[in-house]
């Protein structure tokens, strides 16, 4: 292992920390601006990695975090949701590289759906059954371990925040 190589998974474990940390906010908002930072430290992981389709996917969670945690009713709006799952498809296909380019854009897909539901349960839901394990199928085989870690974090956090607010009580839309 170089230097190079720890400190390229180094700064995926920011990534991951911060992933983690945001599950434990109730609030939508806080949710998607703590994983805003948090895409930023992964999409630089994951392109120092030559993961480009997972890189440029990254970028454009960072956007839909950006949207989804500010103010501006657009941003947060159905309309939003369509123009950055399109977003995600034309990623797959700038970056195609065979099958393994469609794991991380599906399971972003899916994780911008959840999250423009705007209900804490079906974000969760996404992200426990779609998301997170296409993202562990992408990383095995990228060489990520920081985003192995993190998906597995993600998925730990997320089973918290249901033992910490309830089931039931994850379905309001916010």
């Amino acid at each position: 292992m170089t230097l190079r190589y720890i400190l390229i998974q180094a700064i995926g474990l920011v990534g991951t920390l911060l992933f983690f940390v945001s599950f434990q906010y109730r609030d939508n908002k806080k949710l998607f601006r703590v994983q805003f930072l948090s895409y930023l430290f992964y999409t630089v992981h994951l392109l120092l990695l030559g993961a480009f389709t997972g890189g440029l996917s990254y970028i454009i969670n960072t956007f839909r975090s950006l949207c989804l945690g500010s103010n501006w009713k657009f941003a947060q709006s159905k309309t939003m949701c369509w123009i950055i799952c399109g977003m995600q498809f034309a990623a797959l296909i700038i970056t195609w590289n065979g099958w393994l380019s469609v794991l991380p854009v599906t399971a972003n897909i899916a994780a911008t759906i959840g999250g423009y539901t705007h209900n804490p349960r079906k974000i969760r839901i996404a992200g426990m059954f779609i998301n997170s394990p296409l993202w562990i199928i992408y990383d095995i085989i990228v060489g990520s371990w920081a985003g192995i870690l993190d998906e597995v974090v993600s998925e730990a956090s997320m089973i918290i925040s249901i033992i910490r607010y309830g089931w039931k009580n994850l379905d309001n839309v916010e």
